[in-house]
C-alpha cells in the first residue's frame, strides 16, 4: 500500500483504541472508506467516534467485514489475533490483507516529513499542541494523537504539510515486540521524558530504556532533535547522531520562568540566547508548562511558526481530554479528570492541583487500570504516589489479562496506600463511590485518575456534584 493509493475500504478491528481510532480518522481524511468494530468501547472514545460519524459495531462478527472491505487493520490486543475472533477468522478465510495501525501509518507516511513525539509521559499533550499551533499558523499538518482534543476535532488528519506522529514505546503486538515508534521514519524528534513504565512488557529499566536509545539512533541526518533536559535522557544522548536541542533545564536550553498559576497561567519563555516571549495558557500544572516549552523549542528552532503565531495558538489551546479537564460547571467542589496510566502521570496530575487550588483538600478517585498499576513489581508506587492527598477512593483493578502477569488484588492496593499514611477506601460501583463522597464539606477538590472507564463516573459524577454544591 503506497502513500497515495487508490481509495480503499478499511475495517478496523478494535477501533476504539486511541491509536486505532486516530489512524482510522487519518485514513478517512486521506479519502479511504473506514469502518470497524470493538467489544470494549467505552467513553470518551466510543461517544467521540459516534460524534464524528465513524461507523463501528460493538460486537465481533464475521458479517461485520462486508464484501467491499479490502484491508483489515488489527488492534494489538492478543485476543483479537486468533480463532476466538470471528472477524480475524473471516479475514483469513477471504485472504484479505491484514496489518496493524503502526505498520499502516509507517507505510502511508514514508514520503512525508515526519516528526515523532515520544516520551513516557507528555507525548499526547505535546502532539496535540504542536498540531494545534501548526493548524493555527496555516500549515495544514497531518497528525496522529493518542488522546481526544478537549475542544473537539479529530485525533488524526492527513493534511498536506508537516506530519506529526505520537510515538508510543509500547510493543506492536504480543508477536511483534518492537516499540511502535520504531516502525516510523524519524525525520525530526521530540522526546518529553524517560521514566520506567509498562512493567508488564519492560520488566527492567535497561529493557525500557533500550527502544528510546534505538529511536535516538534512527533520526535522519540533519534532523532537529529536541530533548527534555532530564538525567535519564542526558544519559542516552550520545546515541543520537545529531546534537540535541535541550529544554526544561534551569541552566541551559529553552525554559520557562516567572510562572503565575491561575485560571489562566502566564509565564516567560526563555530561549538559549536569552530572548524572551510572554505566554499564557489555559492548561493546569507545571508539567504542562514544560510541555509548552518543549513544543515551542521545537517549532521556533525549526522556524515553522513565528513568535506571534506561537503566542496566539498557545493561548487558545484547550488541551486534551482526560488531562486535567474540569468536568463540573457550577459546583464549588470541582471535579477534575486526569490521566493516571503510570506513576509519573498520576503524580503530575496530583501535583498540578496545589498551585491552582491552594490549601484545598484533594480527594482522588483512582482506578488501577493499566498492567503497570496491577503488577506486584509496581507495588512500591503506592508508597508515594498519593503523597499530599486527603483521601483516596480505589476502584478494583480489572481482571482482563490478570493471568498474564503478577496481578495485585484490590485489598493489597488498599493496604499499601493506607500503610503509607493516606486514608483509602474501596468502591466497586458508582453508588459506592458516591457514598464514599458523602463526607465532602464543599472545600475539597475531586480528581479522577485512570486510563479506563472509571465506572462511568466522568459522565455521572459532575451533575451530581453540580446539584449538591452548585
Amino acid at each position: 500500500m503506497s502513500s497515495d493509493p487508490a481509495h480503499r475500504h478499511i475495517h478496523f478491528i478494535g477501533i476504539a483504541g486511541a491509536g486505532m481510532s486516530a489512524t482510522a480518522l487519518m485514513m478517512r481524511d486521506a479519502g479511504h472508506v473506514i469502518g470497524g468494530s470493538d467489544e470494549e468501547a467505552f467513553p470518551p472514545i466510543s461517544t467521540y467516534l459516534e460524534t464524528l460519524g465513524v461507523p463501528f459495531r460493538r460486537t465481533l462478527a464475521a458479517e461485520n467485514i462486508g464484501p467491499e472491505v479490502d484491508l483489515v487493520v488489527l488492534g494489538g490486543s492478543a485476543k483479537l489475533h486468533g480463532e476466538a475472533n470471528p472477524e480475524y477468522v473471516e479475514a483469513v478465510r477471504r485472504g484479505l490483507e491484514m496489518t496493524g495501525f503502526p505498520q499502516l501509518i509507517a507505510r502511508q507516511t514514508a514520503d512525508r516529513d515526519v516528526t515523532v513525539i515520544a516520551g513516557s509521559f507528555g507525548k499526547s499533550s505535546c502532539t496535540a499542541l504542536m498540531a494545534h499551533i501548526l493548524r493555527e499558523a496555516g500549515k495544514d499538518p497531518g497528525y496522529m494523537i493518542g488522546a481526544i482534543p478537549a475542544g473537539g476535532g479529530p485525533t488524526g488528519a492527513w493534511g498536506s504539510g508537516p506530519m506529526v506522529l505520537e510515538g508510543d514505546e509500547y510493543i506492536v503486538s504480543q508477536s511483534d515486540r518492537r516499540s511502535k515508534f520504531m516502525l516510523y521514519d524519524v525525520d525530526h524528534l521530540l522526546v518529553t521524558s524517560l521514566v520506567h513504565d509498562h512493567l508488564n512488557v519492560f520488566p527492567t529499566w535497561p529493557e525500557y530504556e533500550a527502544p528510546f536509545k534505538a529511536l535516538l539512533a534512527r533520526v535522519s541526518p540533519g534532523a532537529t532533535v529536541v530533548l527534555k533536559g532530564s538525567p535519564s535522557l542526558r544519559a542516552i544522548a550520545a546515541d543520537c547522531p545529531v546534537a540535541p536541542v535541550w529544554y526544561g533545564a534551569a541552566d541551559s536550553g529553552w525554559r520557562g520562568r516567572d510562572v503565575v498559576f491561575g485560571e489562566t497561567t502566564s509565564f516567560i519563555l526563555v530561549a538559549p540566547d536569552g530572548a524572551e516571549l510572554p505566554l499564557q495558557t489555559q492548561l493546569l500544572g507545571a508539567h504542562n508548562i514544560e510541555n509548552i516549552v518543549g513544543v515551542a523549542a521545537f517549532l521556533l528552532t525549526r522556524g515553522l511558526v513565528t513568535p506571534d503565531e506561537l503566542q496566539s495558538a498557545v493561548a487558545s489551546f484547550q488541551g486534551i481530554r482526560r488531562r486535567l479537564d474540569r468536568l463540573t460547571t457550577t459546583s464549588r467542589v470541582p471535579v477534575i479528570e486526569g490521566f493516571g496510566s503510570s506513576y509519573e502521570k498520576a503524580r503530575s496530575a496530583i501535583e498540578a492541583m496545589a498551585p491552582h487550588f491552594p490549601g484545598r483538600p484533594l480527594w482522588v478517585i483512582f482506578e488501577p487500570h493499566t498492567f503497570s498499576w496491577r503488577n506486584h513489581e509496581a507495588l512500591a508506587w503506592y508508597d508515594t504516589v498519593f503523597k499530599g492527598v486527603a483521601r483516596v477512593i480505589v476502584i478494583p483493578p480489572p481482571l482482563h489479562g490478570a493471568a498474564s502477569h503478577s496481578q495485585l488484588t484490590h485489598a493489597e492496593i488498599l493496604a499499601r496506600i493506607n500503610a503509607a499514611g493516606v486514608p483509602a477506601v474501596g468502591a466497586a460501583t458508582p453508588s459506592e463511590c458516591e457514598a464514599a463522597l458523602t463526607d465532602l464539606t464543599g472545600e475539597e477538590v475531586v480528581l479522577l485518575l485512570s486510563s479506563g472507564p472509571l465506572l462511568g463516573l466522568p459522565a455521572s459524577l459532575p451533575a451530581l456534584m453540580d446539584g449538591r454544591f452548585g
